[in-house]
């Protein structure tokens, strides 16, 4: 038998939550991991991030970091998504753009056994992604409180930057699941 974990993915600070339901097996690694959140989520992986749990940080080390330091960084590259969250309820946060400060909370809902390894597939969610480099969760407030006032002196800058067709509470299972498809996440079989 093969664990599939349930997982939630929660944009931390957001209003209404921006959130996603998947399932992964167990034994993902952490690099693959931030794919799938990635992909969930409807990031672009422009960014740095890292996963922090017990006051210490995973990611992936990189060469020439001055600023590592092995007492608070963990290089993530052999660790799985078990290693860090082993029972139900057990949390993780990870941080995407450490500008903007994206911070989500992961949680492990529930750990099921299956007769095949799931390749990762979402479940449920609400909400779209915000855009990138819009200032993090506050900017993104804002920008949505601007968009709808047509009077707002910004607002036809943001209509141009983010399109005509922009709906914050765009939310597609399907285009989620079709990226999530395309990507690589070793050799596991669909769900």
């Amino acid at each position: 038998m093969n664990k599939v974990y349930q997982i939630q993915i929660t944009l931390n600070h957001s209003k209404p939550k921006i959130w996603r339901r998947i399932l992964i097996p167990a034994d993902l690694t952490l690099a693959d991991f931030h794919k799938v959140i990635q992909s969930a989520m409807g990031w672009e992986n422009a960014h740095l991030h890292h996963f922090i749990k017990n006051n210490k940080y995973y990611s992936n080390k990189m060469e020439d970091d001055d600023f590592w330091d092995d007492t608070m960084n963990v290089d993530y590259q052999d660790m799985k998504v078990a290693d860090l969250l082993v029972k139900e309820k057990d949390e993780i946060i990870y941080e995407y753009d450490f500008g903007d400060g994206w911070e989500h909370i992961i949680i492990l809902e529930d750990i099921q056994q299956k007769e095949k390894a799931v390749h990762p597939v979402c479940i449920d969610g609400k909400m779209n992604c915000p855009p990138e480099d819009c200032g993090g969760v506050w900017g993104y407030d804002e920008m949505l409180n601007i968009l709808k006032d047509p009077k707002n002196p910004d607002y036809e800058g943001y209509k141009e930057w983010l399109g005509e067709d922009f709906d914050p509470e765009h939310f597609k299972i399907d285009e989620i699941n079709k990226r999530l498809k395309m990507k690589n996440f070793g050799s596991y079989f669909f769900y």
